[in-house]
């Protein structure tokens, strides 16, 4: 129920924005369009007309002198001239945002603060260890908010025992982590970050490390023995609670399970203080239902939450990334308290960083464009799209369209919570004949549930914004073996190419939906699969036509070849330029040069193959988590910029084989050019790329013949790459 005194603030601020605007002393935030964008408009000019002048000259060959060799160029360069074109819209108005947290006083009190519900998710107690995820949940509680505004949910996909217990465990731990916390106004509140860091020590810090260490060899024991002892418990609560693992409770088949762990206006920390809500939510499970993947499990928390807090505003995080920053909340308020921003603010967007990233950026998991050029020149037009985590939420931005919705501001659930109508809502079978997962909460039909859904929210009418604060406001943990980094990218852009080809394609869906600039964005990211189209042409067309000695690129003296040159000088120049203004390093670009090569040749490709065989039937959706658990000789390997390859994988033999092909062309190329016919001229540009992509390759070479550590390539996948380049070229040299 809502009381009508819980709406008077929202009622008197929408009804007053001018005049609440006129009073503020100082805005909440402000945006500004980048400089920069008058520069880049004349720079896509320029570069038009050569691409234009590029794709004329393979028509012009096409038709009087057609071969494959023209056809396959035209082809990689038309992609590439897409995916060009589409880039530029991040560009055209690229806008850079601040916040004001200091001015909030201006406009509301703590007491007028919104509801605030947090929603954790995690699936897999041993590929994301529980400790990990108590970091991040211990992080969102001790935030700097009213603790009766505050409310964490915790969705345990995997519906585990292991998982309800370590939370148990951690909120008994929590009750003495709040307090010390915000006496001493500690910063770093994930306990494994305060304490590594080895910070000042406070009269408790030694007390409270006791307690957190015990905490984890506690949750460590029982992980080990993969079962929780009841019996040793006498706590009648916590026994009818980890008794409902019964026999036949498996991860795919159980019912729900939601146990309120702590409860705001009754438990209370050691110093006396109430605490915020912390509540676990396992959804029911029947084998006979679909379970759509972390949209479905996301979906059963909003629903859950409505019936228990109904906070207005939810915040969805991964369970390895945790808060870095206390005040984070503020930050969001900035936005959402802003009378500025129209009624169709849909989600604040923080982005997606993390702290294990080496000085190298070895696999390009910093994404640097995404998460400074993308996210600047979407924030220019319609928003930033969602990353799957760390964004927070309009809680009406999921249920209906921005003409229909009239925000109640302290709308949230006063009463007893409904733990009857919580277990129904969460039902496998509540979804039925219902408009959720189309029309509302997170859509289904798709690996990248996160993406589509701000898309299909963005079609509607909703937008978002980017805060990009100078501390990040939350950091998470990569993969360090490049298997992993490479399956999860897979799954990706698997999911992106759903999406991309389907009714609600932004090339057709978003265009007449959106701001066609911003569905040109989107664009960029749903097709990324089809990258391999040119990567893959370029990375062994030039390099078989040259182990023939056949010249496929016009000669050097030909004025042709200056606008190849042109061409890619300006694309490499540009790309190394927006590093450097997103502020990164030229190692950093340089990664980012090797990983283009690596990911077209295995993640794009095989995401295409992925889509192509699910379109068919002849597969189904599956969505495998990624292990968030460390190993010390992979990360020891990772932090000095070694590749760790150490499994055998299908995507390494597509790497491996164009590395090799690149290889031994370029040594057959030196000795045609150089000893046989002295070809130079004509064969120049093929000789040219085949170099680039040695160098580029030179880590997977590293990895197959001169390495012998345990991140080497394994032996198997090496000899198979070599028996498929020389297959390859068997097939391929009467071609030429």
């Amino acid at each position: 129920m809502v009381s009508s005194s819980n709406v008077t603030y929202l009622s008197w601020f929408t009804s007053h924005q001018q005049s609440l605007t006129f009073m503020m002393e100082g805005p909440l935030h402000t945006s500004k369009s980048s400089p920069s964008r008058w520069f880049n408009r004349l720079y896509t000019l320029v570069y038009t007309v050569a691409i234009f002048a590029l794709l004329y000259h393979h028509c012009r060959n096409l038709i009087y002198s057609p071969s494959l060799t023209t056809l396959f160029l035209l082809l990689a360069d038309l992609v590439l001239a897409f995916f060009w074109a589409t880039w530029q819209s991040f560009f055209f108005n690229p806008v850079h945002r601040q916040v004001f947290p200091e001015n909030l006083a201006q406009v509301a009190k703590e007491s007028d603060y919104p509801g605030l519900d947090v929603f954790v998710c995690t699936a897999d107690p041993f590929k994301e260890p529980p400790v990990g995820v108590i970091n991040t949940v211990l992080s969102v509680l001790a935030y700097d908010y009213p603790t009766d505004k505050l409310s964490v949910y915790l969705s345990d996909d995997g519906g585990s025992q292991l998982t309800l217990f370590a939370f148990m465990e951690a909120a008994k731990f929590a009750k003495h982590w709040l307090p010390y916390c915000k006496k001493y106004n500690i910063l770093d509140r994930s306990p494994e970050v305060h304490f590594r860091k080895d910070p000042s020590l406070f009269p408790e810090t030694n007390e409270i490390q006791v307690m957190y260490e015990t905490m984890k060899t506690t949750i460590k024991d029982v992980m080990d023995k993969g079962a929780v002892d009841v019996e040793q418990f006498d706590d009648d609560r916590t026994i009818k609670a980890l008794n409902k693992w019964t026999s036949g409770f498996t991860r795919h088949q159980h019912p729900t399970v939601i146990e309120v762990l702590l409860k705001r206006n009754q438990d209370k920390d050691v110093s006396g203080h109430y605490m915020p809500n912390l509540f676990y939510l396992a959804r029911e499970k029947n084998k006979a239902t679909p379970h759509n993947f972390k949209a479905g499990a996301i979906n059963a928390m909003l629903r859950v939450s409505a019936t228990l807090t109904n906070a207005p505003i939810f915040l969805i995080l991964d369970c390895d990334m945790y808060s870095n920053d206390p005040k984070t909340p503020l930050l969001m308020l900035c936005y959402f308290l802003d009378p500025t921003i129209g009624s169709n603010f849909g989600f604040v967007q923080f982005p997606q960083l993390f702290y294990n990233i080496n000085k190298y950026d070895t696999y390009t998991t910093e994404h640097v464009l995404e998460n400074r050029i993308c996210t600047s020149g979407m924030d220019g037009l319609e928003g930033m799209s969602f990353m799957g985590t760390n964004a927070f939420f309009k809680r009406e931005a999921l249920t209906k369209k921005p003409t229909e919705a009239k925000w109640k501001w302290n709308d949230q659930n006063e009463s007893e919570y409904d733990l009857p109508l919580a277990h129904r809502v969460a039902n496998c079978s509540f979804e039925e004949n219902t408009k959720w997962g189309s029309e509302i909460g997170f859509r289904y039909g798709t690996l990248v549930e996160d993406a589509y859904t701000s898309f299909r929210l963005q079609c509607l009418g909703w937008k978002s914004v980017t805060c990009r604060p100078d501390r990040p406001a939350f950091l998470g943990n990569m993969p360090v073996s490049l298997n992993d980094f490479l399956m999860q990218t897979k799954r990706w852009y698997m999911g992106l190419l759903q999406v991309a080809i389907s009714k609600f394609s932004p090339i057709t869906f978003g265009v007449k939906n959106m701001n066609p600039l911003q569905a040109l964005c989107h664009a960029y990211f749903q097709f990324r699969a089809f990258w391999s189209i040119p990567i893959i042409i370029y990375a062994f067309l030039p390099q078989l036509a040259l182990i023939n000695s056949t010249a496929i690129f016009p000669k050097v003296s030909d004025p042709w070849f200056s606008l190849y040159t042109f061409l890619f000088l300006g694309a490499y120049g540009k790309n190394l330029l927006d590093y450097v203004v997103a502020g990164s390093t030229l190692k950093k670009w340089w990664s980012y040069q090797r990983m283009w090569l690596i990911l077209g040749c295995s993640t794009y490709l095989f995401s295409f193959f992925d889509w192509l065989v699910t379109s068919l039937g002849m597969s189904t959706l599956e969505f495998n988590v990624t292990s968030k658990v460390s190993d010390d000789e992979q990360e020891k390997r990772y932090q000095k910029g070694i590749f760790s390859f150490g499994v055998e994988s299908p995507m390494f033999v597509s790497i491996n084989v164009a590395v090799i092909v690149n290889f031994f062309a370029f040594l057959i190329g030196i000795r045609h050019v150089f000893i046989n016919n002295g070809r130079l001229e004509e064969l120049f540009g093929q000789l040219l790329i085949t170099g680039f992509g040695v160098v580029i390759g030179w880590p997977i070479f590293e990895g197959m013949v001169l390495r012998s550590d345990k991140g080497k390539m394994p032996t198997k996948t090496t000899l198979i790459s070599v028996c498929v380049a020389l297959f390859m070229h068997l097939m391929f040299s009467s071609a030429f």
